[in-house]
């Protein structure tokens, strides 16, 4: 059993940053986060594998030059820094964990109870 907790969520204006964190009770070789708004479905935003095959991270192309993932196997946590931050980022944000990086959030069996980030304009 792996447990997330997440912290850092909030409210920002619109351009601003935020950084979330995660901190995980173990490692697993796919960490990362998703994110949810009401009524539709979770979709990745950054995950990061490190594992026999070598390490790679993902991000989502609606991210892309906004959001920086990054993990401390050491300390066990992966953190999300958000910048230029949009309305259409509001949403709650997950942690979650997994053997491999899916991007069908079905496929993860660790999550943390979510942090909420909410963007004004």
């Amino acid at each position: 059993q792996v447990q997330l907790v997440e912290s850092g969520g909030g409210s920002v204006q619109a351009g601003g940053s935020l950084r979330l964190s995660c901190a995980a009770s173990g490692v697993r070789p796919c960490i990362g986060w998703f994110r949810q708004v009401l009524g539709k479905e979770r979709e990745r935003v950054a995950t990061i594998y490190v594992g026999p095959t070598g390490r790679s991270t993902y991000y989502a192309d609606f991210v892309k030059g906004r959001f920086t993932a990054s993990r401390d196997d050491a300390k066990n946590t992966v953190d999300l820094q958000m910048n230029s931050l949009k309305p259409e980022d509001t949403a709650m944000y997950y942690c979650a964990a997994h053997s491999f990086c899916y991007s069908d959030y079905r496929q993860y069996t660790y999550w943390g109870q979510g942090t909420q980030v909410t963007v004004s304009s």
